[in-house]
């Protein structure tokens, strides 16, 4: 994995380009530079299982995986033209729309969040049991401001009745900086995804207070199914680069079909020995309790955007006053190899 291009090397070309609205120019001879909110989560997994099962190639394609923990900042990058694609949460296309961007999502990977909302075995002890109990002066943790996982902890927040001046988020990232922020009480619960929820269970060091991975959890907490881990790019790169949005599409398309018709065992085989270290069996079981919340072809889900939509106006006033056209916001398109 490359180091993040640095910002002062773009300037100079992406000033014009910016300046017009339109995606940057790319050679044929470079490669599809994709960031991923967090390479090694699972709910990101098929960014990694379609570089390694081989899909990118069989397309004719040239792909860079780059990984970046917030996928706030992910799409930062994007916008400012540092690469083609991102994979991350689909509601960033909703929230950046009503901020004049536009972005959609050309392939969807998980029907749910695959979040999980927990809360250190210590303040469950002191009462905190339900996000009701977040109000008093809580501090809530979120892999960075701005984040998906900031959307949703505010929308389970205010729907448990807690007004934001009742806690604080804070952010913390993800894996070893989420861990040792509930070990050390800087957070009293927060939001995180497998293979970190596995680990603070296993140790004991916090408990379940809401479950986004699977589909019942989701509709129990948000209302319906909530897209969540997808592939967005910017419409005009999707618009002036059909070619390689249909072939991007359907290489991630073929790994979802693949990871329906595999198991967590031969899914694992297929990582990097670094996304599991030292104990495999962990991880398995992590993408046993996730694999329910993936999409079987990688299309959006029927309803699915409404859900979103509905979760960001409710405390989001620029999503809700925005008009957002959904249809500007995914496309199944491409997927479809149309």
């Amino acid at each position: 994995m490359k180091a993040l291009p640095r910002r002062t090397l773009l300037a100079a070309a992406l000033g014009a380009a910016l300046a017009a609205g339109a995606p940057l120019a790319q050679a044929a001879d470079t490669p599809i530079t994709i960031m991923v909110g967090g390479i090694n989560k699972i709910i990101y997994l098929p960014a990694k299982l379609t570089e390694a099962l081989g899909y990118f190639k069989d397309e004719g394609l040239k792909v860079e995986l780059q990984s970046q923990p917030a996928g706030v900042d992910a799409e930062n990058q994007l916008i400012a033209g540092a690469v083609q694609g991102v994979v991350g949460f689909y509601d960033h296309t909703i929230d950046l729309q009503s901020k004049g961007k536009e972005i959609e999502a050309i392939a969807v990977f998980g029907k749910v969040p695959g979040e999980v909302e927990l809360v250190s075995t210590k303040a469950f002890n002191a009462g905190f049991k339900s996000m009701a109990d977040a109000k008093g002066g809580k501090t809530l943790g979120v892999t960075g401001l701005g984040s998906s996982t900031d959307f949703l902890t505010r929308y389970l927040a205010d729907r448990a009745g807690v007004a934001s001046k009742e806690y604080s988020l804070l952010p913390v990232g993800a894996g070893a900086t989420f861990i040792a922020a509930i070990k050390q009480d800087r957070i009293q619960a927060g939001m995180t995804t497998e293979p970190t929820v596995s680990e603070l269970l296993k140790t004991g060091d916090a408990k379940v207070l809401v479950d986004l991975r699977t589909e019942e959890g989701t509709k129990a907490a948000l209302g319906g199914l909530y897209p969540a881990a997808s592939f967005y790019v910017q419409n005009a790169w999707a618009d002036s680069h059909k070619a390689e949005a249909t072939k991007l599409a359907r290489a991630f398309g073929k790994t979802m079909q693949w990871i329906s018709t595999h198991s967590a065992e031969e899914i694992a085989e297929k990582m990097p020995k670094d996304y599991y270290g030292s104990d495999k069996a962990l991880y398995v079981s992590a993408l046993k309790a996730s694999l329910p919340m993936f999409t079987k072809d990688g299309r959006m889900p029927e309803g699915g955007p409404e859900t979103v939509l509905k979760v960001l106006a409710t405390y989001k006033p620029q999503v809700k006053s925005g008009n957002i056209n959904l249809a500007k916001t995914y496309t199944n398109a491409f997927v479809a190899g149309k």
